[in-house]
């Protein structure tokens, strides 16, 4: 029983001491300029494209649903403010925890758990350079930064492709569906998204850190990784999505 019990809380132990470390070690991202700008761009060229392509179906799916509820009750001008609602609140930071913790996370579990498996963090370490500070950090704060990005790019998207479908393709009066995007969404709820999308990041670089960092075997125990990296960040990313839109719901309408 003892040895069932103990894996598990052994890999949450290590997990919360190495995510203790990467916060006191922050600071630090000032001397890491260039690493933190390598991994900003090796995580976004990986994340944009399935960015564009998720997000575009979303966009067209919540339009169309919408528009036809709207037309309905005779509401067909309130388009633009259902739009850029469900692309703010819904949309962004959906699309946002698909992406990361589909191509984000597991590009940098790959790439650490390849240099674990070359014995490269054990040599780091012998020569005295922390693992956290110079691999960790940066690649944290760019999960972070891009995450940041790309809910502003699912937003932008969100709220152009519903104009274009909803204008080109159901009859919605452009000027009708502009004057609307400002109705139920204000920067209280852009803020929000934002939030979200940063604790997504953050989260999902962490927990790709830590596979990628305590992963045993060769290539294919990397493999492994990858794949629960996947899982764990989902399952966590989904949990503070419930966690903070509901908290957030209660600020903004109190």
């Amino acid at each position: 029983m003892a040895r069932v019990i103990d894996a598990p809380l052994r890999g949450i132990g290590d997990f919360v001491a190495m995510t203790l470390d990467t916060f006191v070690s922050f600071p630090t991202i000032v001397r890491q300029g260039r690493e933190f700008v390598e991994q900003s761009w090796f995580i976004a060229r990986v994340s944009m494209l399935a960015t564009v392509l998720v997000a575009i179906p979303f966009t067209v799916l919540v339009s169309f649903t919408l528009n036809i509820l709207l037309r309905e009750i005779g509401a067909a001008d309130l388009s633009g403010a259902g739009a850029a609602l469900g692309a703010v609140t819904q949309v962004g930071p959906m699309v946002t925890v698909l992406i990361v913790a589909g191509a984000g996370a597991t590009a940098i579990c790959a790439d650490l758990g390849a240099r674990t498996i070359r014995e490269e963090i054990d040599a780091m370490e012998v020569l005295g350079i922390d693992p956290v500070k110079r691999l960790v950090v940066p690649r944290v704060a760019a999960s972070t930064f891009v995450a940041l990005l790309l809910n502003g790019l699912v937003c932008t998207i969100g709220i152009l492709g519903g104009f274009l479908f909803s204008v080109l393709l159901q009859g919605v009066n452009p000027g009708a569906f502009v004057n609307g995007i400002t109705l139920l969404t204000g920067l209280g709820e852009l803020i929000l998204a934002q939030v979200k999308a940063g604790l997504f990041g953050m989260l999902a670089g962490l927990v790709a850190c830590y596979k990628g960092l305590y992963v045993r075997g060769g290539p294919k125990e990397v493999g492994n990784a990858v794949n629960e990296t996947v899982v764990f960040a989902f399952m966590a990313l989904f949990v503070v999505n419930t966690v903070v839109t509901a908290v957030g719901v209660k600020v903004l309408g109190a």
